[in-house]
């Protein structure tokens, strides 16, 4: 039979509400206390029962991070990153994937029948400003704001600032000497935040240096794989003349687009140099290695879920931006 909260306050010789204190994690435990308690769960092997406790704190323990695609290396990364800290902090983390589905992510947004399953939200898809919109703060589940986004101060946000990252992979390429400079990754159709904002970095760099952008050289993705990176590439090196450079908005799409300057019977870096963003694994093992612009993934996962714990415990704190660092990593693809 398993065993029950009296049976560890008997083994403890505490109260059964001191017990309840320990399991639910309330701070004002003496450490002697706590540690009897402990003691005695793990001698007897209890197991708390979560109904019980949402029923006693009406807090569940759990976290809901919601991502585009779990399979995308960064939001692999970020979703690990999250667990560990969510773990730290006692919640544990439940993922779901929107596919790219702005119906899903309304749905998901406005809580729907799961709403009380969850204590908050990482959010981290690609809404627009307008489902946004359609969230009333007061009335939401305490949420937190991962990239992608402009902040409204409306909802915490931890983001980069892609503005600055987009400037500093096109300033590295202008640095090392080339002048007809590709990007890939704009996406005309939507009004995501991320490509907007790279692109606008993107320009900026070029004006700095008194070049004007060639539109082009200036191709869409309408998703950040291996595949759009190649097929934008192929399409970019039958320009005349063609790019002699090639930032990407995302390490997958630099991937491709290395592939696609060897198929062509060209040379990276001696006669295109590409560079990308993110800093995933597969960029620092490739042949060519990547050059890329590092985000600082668990900083991104420890200071949203720190902040959503705060909001969770107090729903009424300000909204805040958290701009997380970034570093640009030279390596061999652009010499």
């Amino acid at each position: 039979m398993a065993a029950t909260l009296r049976d560890v306050a008997d083994r403890a010789q505490v109260s059964v509400r001191t017990v309840s204190n320990v399991v639910s994690g309330y701070e004002h435990v003496s450490d002697k206390m706590r540690q009897r308690v402990l003691r005695a769960i793990e001698e007897l092997g209890y197991i708390p029962n979560p109904v019980a406790r949402t029923l006693r704190t009406g807090k569940t323990g759990l976290l809901s991070l919601v991502v585009p695609e779990i399979d995308v290396p960064y939001f692999s990364q970020l979703a690990r990153e999250v667990i560990d800290a969510a773990a730290d902090l006692g919640f544990q983390v439940m993922i779901d994937q929107t596919g790219h589905d702005h119906e899903r992510e309304r749905q998901l947004l406005r809580g729907g029948g799961r709403r009380n399953l969850f204590d908050g939200m990482l959010f981290a898809p690609l809404a627009t400003g307008d489902e946004l919109r359609d969230v009333d703060p007061a009335r939401s589940s305490p949420l937190i704001l991962l990239g992608e986004h402009v902040f409204d101060r409306r909802f915490d946000h931890v983001a980069i600032d892609n503005v600055v990252a987009a400037h500093d992979a096109t300033t590295h390429l202008l640095d090392r000497g080339r002048t007809r400079i590709a990007a890939i990754g704009a996406q005309p159709k939507e009004r995501y935040a991320t490509p907007l904002q790279r692109t606008e970095g993107f320009r900026k760099a070029l004006d700095e240096h008194g070049l004007e952008p060639v539109n082009a050289l200036q191709a869409t993705a309408a998703h950040y794989g291996r595949a759009d990176g190649y097929a934008a590439t192929a399409s970019l090196l039958r320009e005349s003349p063609r790019p002699d450079a090639v930032f990407c908005y995302s390490d997958l799409l630099a991937m491709g687009a290395i592939r696609a300057v060897f198929d062509a019977g060209l040379r990276v870096p001696e006669d295109v140099a590409i560079i990308g963003i993110d800093d995933i694994e597969e960029g620092r093992y490739s042949r060519p290695s990547l050059s890329t612009v590092s985000l600082d993934t668990p900083f991104i996962a420890r200071t949203a879920v720190s902040r959503l714990a705060a909001r969770i415990e107090d729903p009424g704190l300000p909204a805040e931006e958290f701009v997380a660092p970034h570093k640009l990593l030279a390596r061999e693809s652009t010499g």
